[in-house]
């Protein structure tokens, strides 16, 4: 059996894509969370680890060589852990290639334009003071959409997105995709999207990675812990 890898969480879709991974690959690991509403990703510790002060990161005690390795950026850990394994990467240069032009497309497109989304969409309004800006909702609304349809025309062509087998690519869309809803989309027209996302969602290794901590996703706190929560998340002022 090999040593857990201990992983920096928080229940995110950037956290959900190294539980799925870790699951899906049985790797056995020990779950650190970074709460990161209470500023957790800016303690020197942490930051140690991942300078970006981003979380998810990773320690694994066998490394290359065997010796102890640390790894940040999402990203980065899902390709080092399909290398490690030998799993969910294609099976010839082809199709390696494949999984990297989709892992990069959801860390350089849907992960960031989702992700403002999410925030211009669902958390600026909710600021003191409020900050409902119509054009920065249309222009990140409207970007997202764009890349959904970029998705479901992919998964018209392949059962997943880079070819016909499962990968890492999968396992990074998928997180960011499943909130479609929290984004102001719909999959009406995406009939390959939906198919997809019901698909992974079923299987074990997926749901299981995101359940892991869920109950804290959702938390509620009070006034002032939420003020503190965005002025940590958001990087605000004052």
């Amino acid at each position: 059996m090999p040593a857990p890898i201990e992983l920096f969480y928080w229940p995110t879709p950037n956290g959900w894509k190294i539980t799925i991974a870790l699951e899906e690959m049985g790797l056995p690991y020990n779950v650190n969370l970074i709460d990161i509403g209470k500023g957790d990703q800016f303690k020197p510790d942490f930051l140690a680890l991942a300078p970006n002060n981003r979380m998810p990161a990773i320690i694994d005690p066998e490394g290359p060589d065997g010796a102890p390795i640390s790894i940040f950026e999402s990203g980065a850990i899902l390709q080092y852990l399909a290398r490690k394994t030998g799993r969910f990467y294609g099976q010839t240069e082809r199709e390696r290639i494949a999984v990297d032009e989709w892992l990069m497309w959801q860390m350089g497109g849907l992960g960031p334009m989702a992700g403002q989304a999410h925030h211009f969409l669902k958390y600026a309004p909710r600021m003191t003071p409020p900050n409902d800006l119509p054009y920065a909702k249309d222009r990140y609304r409207n970007e997202t959409g764009r890349l959904y349809r970029v998705l479901d025309t992919q998964l018209g062509k392949h059962a997943y997105v880079a070819g016909n087998y499962y990968s890492i690519a999968d396992m990074a869309i998928w997180g960011w995709a499943s909130l479609w809803e929290g984004q102001q989309q719909t999959l009406d027209d995406k009939p390959n999207m939906a198919r997809w996302l019901d698909e992974l969602g079923a299987r074990d290794g997926v749901k299981n990675g995101r359940a892991v901590a869920a109950e804290l996703r959702d938390k509620k706190r009070n006034a002032r812990a939420e003020k503190e929560a965005q002025k940590n998340m958001f990087g605000l002022k004052g």
